[in-house]
């Protein structure tokens, strides 16, 4: 099947998964006689496992290592699971970063008079931010 047809299948747009091909995430396609890559049911279904795993938010590398670890059969479980865990504490650490910055925005807003005045807590705050922040 050509590009188009794998990626309606996969749900994975062409230009990422000519980019998939183009850093090795992917084996380069086969081609037709005329040229056009040509992708079969083996593609698509790794294809859904990288849409899968990107979705979930593992990143590009870790995607390479889930796959590798797909497509070994004498895998451990626990190698899998070990990544899982290891991306939880990643999305953990973003929640609290989210919830933090949410808490200081909030109290931006709610010291911000929100008229025709010029003076403005959030900007000002914006202005004080050290490079740490």
């Amino acid at each position: 099947m050509n590009i188009g047809s794998a990626a309606e299948r996969s749900g994975l747009p062409p230009k990422t998964i000519r980019y998939y091909e183009e850093i090795g995430l992917i084996p380069a396609a086969g081609r037709t006689e005329g040229g056009y890559r040509d992708y079969d049911e083996t593609d698509v279904q790794i294809l859904r496992f990288l849409r899968g795993a990107r979705g979930l938010g593992f990143s590009v590398s870790e995607c390479r290592e889930l796959l590798s670890l797909y497509r070994d059969r004498d895998r451990a479980s626990a190698d899998v699971k070990a990544i899982a865990l290891q991306r939880i504490g990643d999305i953990e650490r973003k929640i609290l970063e989210l919830q933090s910055m949410r808490k200081t925005l909030k109290t931006l807003a709610e010291r911000c008079h929100g008229d025709d005045r010029p003076d403005c807590p959030i900007l000002e705050d914006l202005a004080a931010a050290t490079p740490t922040d």
